[in-house]
């Protein structure tokens, strides 16, 4: 992958899950993350919130995995990441996505993957920023 080490933000890999149409940019990104088509680095809390959000009532309904199909996914997912031993925010002072941000915090070279406009009017100046389609459009260049 020519974009070296990815973080693929919650919102992706959940659009992923959810999305009937296979060859949308997130699904493409999330089967990339389950056949390691391209290396992405996660952190505990990033797993974490992956789960929390997959398993929330109105997500959950609408994919309809159990939740240990759920943490069978996860694991897959875990599998073929690089998971980094970050230090979480002190319990007072967390703030939304500071899991992202400590994964930058560690490796500042890596591109961020999300839909999410506050994160990446927050993170262009700190960090690479691609959308899901810009992502999966350079994972296409690279299988074909």
């Amino acid at each position: 992958m020519k974009e070296g080490l990815a973080v693929v933000d919650t919102n992706v890999v959940v659009s992923g899950v959810l999305t009937a149409a296979s060859a949308s940019p997130t699904a493409t990104i999330l089967d990339g993350m389950l056949a390691g088509w391209f290396g992405f680095l996660l952190s505990v809390e990033l797993i974490a919130e992956y789960r929390e959000v997959l398993l929330r009532p109105k997500i959950r309904a609408r994919h309809r995995l159990s939740e240990s199909e759920v943490d069978v996914l996860l694991k897959e997912i875990a599998v073929n990441g690089v998971v980094l031993d970050v230090e979480p925010a002190a319990a007072g002072r967390r703030k939304r996505d500071d899991h992202i941000r400590s994964l930058f915090s560690a490796a500042p070279s890596a591109v961020l993957v999300t839909g999410d406009q506050e994160l990446v009017d927050e993170m262009e100046k700190k960090a690479r920023v691609l959308t899901p389609r810009a992502f999966a459009e350079n994972l296409g260049d690279e299988e074909g």
